[in-house]
């Protein structure tokens, strides 16, 4: 009898497991397809890639790229002594290197340099190509450093110049995100489940999922004409990371619960997938619409980012609900050793620490929810005084050659004589524009450039500092001044028309997705009161958040501002992702509900879900963390704004103040359309269905 009921099991085990190997199969040959034939992404980063193409500042650089001078792009050498003006042996220095760089000049042009009115800096202009000046920047400052005597110095700069640089700082840094995230989920992994095997299955999956959305956002720039650059790539595999070890999460801690009450581990598996799939697919469809609501910014880079990131998040749950069962199955429960689970075992979740957690919440909510709020509210505090807005010097961790041969250049000639505004307008109306431009307070020179049959291009030099509030001034009096009759680009245009970009996107995309998050919550939930109190909650997180990264950036990163995307970035990941954890909690509780009182709901949803979302959270943290690992402010800011409104989710929203406020509410909370209700309803009609069955002739 024994060995027939074991026949029986293994009979009806065979399916689940050539189900189980046939789905891990063709996931090894799709990701492998997508490995062999995905092309390489169409990157970019052009100045003016991040802008809308009705700004001005974009006009003027697509004309610009039309004129007869549209081919050269200058790299410039810097050169200053240490202590005091250049004298006459340093004069014969430069005037040999001017000649000796002859040779890397593009046409027959006759280097000369030139030098400021205080002789503490010369300047050397060499004419490149503005398609692959670039490549040249390496050997140039080769042969600076060969050609200049001791007790001078010299930096390059300029349009390609800044273009090595920004290579240069990205090159290796997909590898370095990749690795030191890895390396951050299979610490966390290790320590959560503290088996030696168990964490290298969702880990696997994850890597090889993060792999193949990074070719398929590839391919998707490709087929759809868009251009993609080194941060919307290392996002975009945080996300993929964060978001898919946390749908693991899930799902693993509901398949361990179901096989303390299945003995065959396909059925536990069946039943954990059917209970976790809800609540991972409403977290990932919040989070994918949320980031297609990017489709609708007006600059290009924040399309392009809504588009990859979204991409990945699919990637992301495709792997986590259908790979990830399927090669967990296979190695069975001995997977989880030392800690097996065991039908019929109890649950140690239930009368855990976060048990205890929940029963002391909901035993004074008022007390809980108050000093909660208070905690949020003075961290938001914090952030009174944020700047907004980084100038392109300001972008980088680390200073550049680049960079300082700006920095340098300012200190010696009028602030804004390295990155002139181009004014563009009509041949017939130059001499007219020159004397608007020059009347305009702020603008230190003009002179006219290249023309063409159609556009004459006048360079203006500013008195302020790029990037500072008295150069978007002349560029605002410019425009007025000038109206209808010329285009004012250029970088300080650029960096005006980016803020301008940067607020009609929060202003238009925030609403949005506070939209599409209620949207959601409501489905899933059915209950008002329950979608408009987690809503609010997770936007406190965003402002708390915020306050509290101003303040960790003012004090201990000494950044002079937070840069433009940020503020609409953060607040899209930590909403949409944010109201992850509050989903996982909410939509157990209202399992929970059907049969005990919203107290007793909260208490068994947080003890159960509590340690899994607290993992969840503290990877999704660190991993957003690793974004410092690149060379950008930006990405540094967004890791830490994300980490801290995550870690603020899932310690203090999620486990305190949502059930101390859902207590508070009462029943309400699931207002109208209550669970236990609906469970009556159900439990009746089925008592009916029996009773006129047995009744039946």
């Amino acid at each position: 009898m024994e060995s027939f009921d074991r026949g029986t099991k293994s009979k009806r085990r065979e399916p689940g497991r050539k189900t189980s190997i046939l789905v891990v199969l063709l996931f090894v040959l799709f990701s492998g397809a997508v490995f062999a034939l995905a092309p390489e992404a169409r990157e970019s980063n052009a100045p003016a890639t991040g802008l809308p193409d009705s700004k001005d500042s974009t006009t003027v650089a697509q004309i610009e790229a039309r004129l007869p001078s549209s081919g050269i792009a200058p790299a410039i050498v810097v050169v200053s002594r240490d202590k005091g003006p250049l004298d006459a042996q340093d004069d014969a220095a430069v005037s040999e290197l001017a000649q000796q760089l002859t040779r890397f000049a593009k046409g027959d042009a006759k280097l000369e340099p030139v030098y400021s009115d205080d002789r503490s800096v010369a300047l050397v202009a060499v004419p490149l190509s503005s398609s692959t000046g670039e490549e040249k920047i390496d050997a140039i400052r080769s042969a600076v450093d060969k050609a200049l005597p001791g007790g001078l110095s010299a930096e390059v700069t300029g349009g390609p110049a800044f273009a090595a640089d920004l290579k240069d700082v990205f090159a290796g840094a997909d590898v370095r995100l990749l690795a030191a995230t890895a390396f951050v989920v299979a610490l966390l992994l290790l320590v959560t489940y503290r088996s030696p095997w168990l964490w290298l299955v969702p880990l696997v999956v994850v890597a090889v999922g993060d792999r193949v959305a990074a070719l398929v956002v590839a391919t998707a720039s490709q087929v759809f004409n868009y251009d993609i650059d080194g941060s919307t790539a290392g996002i975009t595999s945080v996300l993929v990371f964060g978001a898919g070890t946390n749908y693991a999460l899930l799902l693993i801690a509901r398949y361990r619960e179901e096989l303390r009450r299945h003995d065959d581990r396909y059925a536990a598996m069946r039943a954990a997938w059917r209970q976790a799939a809800p609540a991972i697919l409403a977290s990932s469809g919040t989070v994918t619409l949320a980031l297609l609501t990017l489709s609708f910014a007006s600059t290009p880079g924040n399309r392009a980012l809504g588009w990859s990131a979204a991409i990945g998040i699919v990637v992301a749950v495709l792997f986590g609900l259908v790979a990830l069962p399927a090669a967990m199955v296979l190695f069975g429960r001995k997977l989880f050793w030392p800690f097996v689970p065991r039908v019929g075992q109890d649950d140690p979740a239930r009368t855990g620490l976060w048990s205890k957690v929940g029963r002391t919440v909901v035993g004074r909510p008022k007390t809980f929810a108050a000093g909660s709020v208070a905690f949020l509210v003075v961290l938001g505090l914090l952030g009174v005084g944020l700047n907004i807005g980084l100038t392109q010097n300001e972008r980088f961790r680390e200073t550049p050659e680049s960079v300082l041969g700006q920095e340098t250049l300012a200190k010696a000639f009028p602030a804004g004589f390295a990155e002139p505004t181009v004014v563009l307008t009509r041949p017939g109306d130059v001499a007219t524009v020159l004397r608007e431009i020059e009347d305009v307070d702020g603008v230190s020179t003009a002179k006219p450039q290249s023309d063409s049959y159609e556009w004459a291009e006048i360079n203006v030099v500013l008195d302020g500092d790029r990037g500072s509030d008295r150069a978007a001034s002349t560029i605002e009096r410019l425009r007025d001044k000038l109206g209808d009759t010329a285009l004012v680009g250029g970088p300080d245009a650029e960096d005006l028309d980016a803020a301008a970009a940067a607020s009609h996107d929060r202003t238009l995309i925030i609403p949005l997705v506070l939209a599409i998050v209620m949207v959601i919550l409501l489905v899933l939930l059915r209950s008002i009161v329950a979608a408009v109190v987690l809503a609010l909650t997770v936007v406190a997180t965003y402002l708390t958040a915020m306050g509290a990264g101003w303040f960790v950036f003012e004090h201990f990163f000494d950044f002079p501002a937070m840069d433009l995307p940020v503020p609409l970035f953060a607040f899209i990941f930590l909403v949409a992702l944010g109201v992850d954890y509050n989903i996982f909690l909410t939509t157990r509780a209202r399992e929970e509900a059907a049969t005990q009182p919203i107290a007793g709901a909260m208490t068994s949803a947080l003890a159960v879900t509590g340690g899994v979302i607290t993992s969840a959270g503290i990877v999704l943290a660190a991993v957003f963390a690793v974004l410092g690992v690149l060379p950008l402010v930006t990405l540094t800011q967004i890791g830490v704004i994300v980490g801290i409104g995550v870690l603020l989710d899932t310690l203090v929203v999620r486990s305190v103040l949502v059930p101390a406020l859902a207590t508070l509410i009462g029943e309400k909370f699931w207002w109208p359309g209550h669970p236990g209700r609906r469970a009556a309803r159900r439990a009746t009609s089925r008592l009916e269905a029996r009773q006129e069955g047995t009744t039946a002739p």
